[in-house]
């Protein structure tokens, strides 16, 4: 008889991983950090504007690459939509 279990990442009620895609989320972290250190792109402005909000400026990265994801997603709908 085997003893069958679940890896520690793995979230029983969904099966999903609580680390996601760590390509992915790489390659939106140098987005966003891409972004940041432009001075003139919307990403900056939006970083700016963030933090004299006053959110923190871990808080002001994790909203721009959250817009950032939020983007490629509505454009692999788009495109599988073709």
């Amino acid at each position: 008889m085997k003893s069958v279990t679940a890896p520690r990442y793995v979230i029983p009620v969904t099966g999903l991983s609580n680390r996601g895609n760590r390509r992915l989320n790489h390659a939106i972290h140098m987005a966003a950090i891409s972004q940041l250190r432009q001075p003139h792109s919307d990403g900056r402005a939006d970083f700016e504007r963030r933090v004299n909000e006053g959110k923190t400026t871990k808080e002001a990265i994790r909203a721009l690459k959250r817009h950032i994801s939020n983007a490629v997603y509505q454009r692999l709908v788009a495109d599988a939509r073709r």
